[in-house]
Formats: structure tokens, C-alpha cells, sequence
């Protein structure tokens, strides 16, 4: 065998090992414990309303979205308050995801708007017609989700009103869009979380139809993943896919299938215990945050090693 032949096997025998060990962390059920606390310091005088979504961007820096004063609240890597706004923008509060530079994405389902922000709060882009809700290629019906794309695309779940997922260019342009009401393939009942695979497929939380439907960008159905209320997903840095399944008031861990591999939680107040978990997000050490629409809350899972 020549030495070419000897490298190029190696190097295949070595990206298998790598791929099969992704997959296994992928499929391998992760253990979690509740946290004495959420790990962030509120403003003095605030009380959280229902809380709706939470993100982390690269600066450690986490942003909380709930229905109340001061509607998105930015802490600090140690968890310390650093400032807010949104009170005379946002009407309702529902999902919030941080791009890959660091700008924050909201969907407001109150006036039907899809706005971006920057860290300190500047308004860099709103998508929609404030205060009217329609079908055309610039409105949503109470938007729900949003993602991005390796290109910066930006997918919108339009979510309440209209059943369908919306596709636009980073400055807003309107791109293209899939789905109609119904229980069928493809169909949705409230599409109502929105995410990319490291594949770059698109996963879209089907809530009503109790499933996950997997596309790839030009909206063409790959797979469908039955049996869960997906109200939020978020993978961690390892790949590993957790949704928020509010109607059954869990937290559950998905296998590379759509599986649910583990499961945490069930209807309660207490540490651990969730009313309506809503969205959530994962920090860097694998740790798991959850927002909660019943509970007003914001809860910590840590995860075990």
C-alpha cells in the first residue's frame, strides 16, 4: 500500500471515529439537577411577568424576554443586571433568539413585528406592519420564532395567525415562504419554534400537530417527529437538541431521530417542577435555562458530569 493510500485511509478511519462519537453525544442521555437559583440579579422594584424566551450571546451576556416592564433584560456574565428596554416597542413578548453577530432578534406578537436590535438596545431592523396582521409578504399574524441561516437568512415561524414559515435576506428582503393550516405533511397548526441543525436543516416546532417537521432551506419536507409539544428548542454546544414541551410541562432531550432520549420535570412551582415552560437556552457549560409563562419564572438546570 503507498504511503497516499495509507494517509488518505487514515484520515477516514479518523473522521468516522469523530462523526460516530458526535452522534453518541448526540444520543447519550445527559443528566440535569435544579439550580438553588436562576443565576441573575433583577433590577430593584422589578417583578417578572410571564416569561417567554432567553438567549445567550458570545460575550456570555443573557437576554431574558418577558411580559412586563422593561421587556428585555440584559445581565451579565456573572449574572449582574446591566440595562433593558423595549417598554414603549414591544407589545407582547414571545420569542428571542441572538444571531451569530451578537444582535438580538425578537418576535413581538402583539403588534406582529419582527425586530433586531443590537446589544445596548439600538433598533436596527423591524420586518412587518405594526398593528396589522395580514398574509402578504411584509405582515405576520403573531409571529412566533426566529432562526438564521449560514448565510444570515432569517426564517420566521408566523405562528398564530398564519400558518407558514417565512424566509428573508439579513436586511429583511422578503425571500420566499412554505406551509398552509392542516394536520398533513408540510401543514402546520401554530408553527411556534423555529431552529437550524448543524446540517443546516430547518426544524420547525409543529405545537397543535404534537410533532417536529424537518426541512431543508427552500422549505422541502425531510422528516417528521411525532409525540411532543414542541413550544421551544435550543441545541447545546454538543449538538444535542432540548425542547420545551409545555403542554406536558417537561423538558425533554432528543436523540438524533427525533427520539426523546431523557426528560426532566412535571407540572409544579417547585424547583425542577414547570407551569407552561415556554423557550429556553443552553450557556456554555451545558446548563440548561428554561422560561416560563405560567411559573413568571426563569429556572436553572445545572448539568452533571
Amino acid at each position: 500500500m503507498d504511503l497516499h493510500r495509507l494517509i488518505s485511509l487514515s484520515i477516514l478511519a479518523m473522521t468516522c471515529l469523530m462523526l460516530s462519537a458526535s452522534f453518541a453525544t448526540a444520543a447519550d442521555k445527559i443528566n440535569f439537577v435544579p439550580a438553588a437559583g436562576n443565576g441573575i440579579q433583577l433590577p430593584p422594584g422589578l417583578t417578572l411577568g410571564p416569561c417567554s424566551a432567553v438567549d445567550y450571546d458570545s460575550e456570555g451576556r443573557m437576554y431574558l424576554f418577558h411580559r412586563g416592564k422593561q421587556p428585555i433584560l440584559c445581565f451579565g456574565p456573572d449574572g449582574r443586571f446591566l440595562h433593558s428596554w423595549g417598554d414603549k416597542l414591544i407589545g407582547q413578548a414571545h420569542g428571542l433568539r441572538v444571531d451569530q453577530h451578537d444582535n438580538i432578534w425578537v418576535t413581538d406578537i402583539g403588534s406582529h413585528m419582527v425586530f433586531q436590535f443590537n446589544p445596548r438596545g439600538k433598533l436596527l431592523l423591524a420586518i412587518g406592519q405594526p398593528g396589522k396582521p395580514g398574509t402578504g409578504e411584509n405582515q405576520f399574524n403573531k409571529p412566533t420564532d426566529i432562526a438564521f441561516g449560514r448565510h444570515d437568512e432569517i426564517y420566521v415561524s408566523d405562528g398564530y395567525g398564519n400558518s407558514r414559515v417565512m424566509k428573508f435576506a439579513a436586511n429583511g428582503k422578503y425571500l420566499g415562504q412554505w406551509g398552509e393550516p392542516g394536520k398533513g405533511p408540510g401543514q402546520f397548526n401554530l408553527p411556534h419554534s423555529i431552529i437550524l441543525d448543524r446540517q443546516g436543516r430547518i426544524l420547525v416546532g409543529d405545537r397543535e400537530n404534537d410533532r417536529v417537521q424537518v426541512f431543508n432551506s427552500e422549505g422541502k419536507l425531510l422528516e417528521i417527529w411525532p409525540g411532543f409539544a414542541p413550544y421551544g428548542m435550543e441545541f447545546d454546544s454538543q449538538g444535542t437538541l432540548f425542547v420545551a414541551d409545555g403542554r406536558a410541562n417537561k423538558v425533554l432531550q432528543l436523540n438524533s431521530a427525533g427520539k426523546v432520549a431523557n426528560s426532566w420535570g412535571r407540572k409544579g412551582a417547585g424547583p425542577g417542577e414547570f407551569n407552561l415552560p415556554h423557550m429556553l437556552t443552553a450557556d456554555t457549560a451545558g446548563n440548561l435555562f428554561i422560561a416560563e409563562i405560567g411559573g413568571k419564572r426563569l429556572q436553572k438546570l445545572l448539568r452533571q458530569k
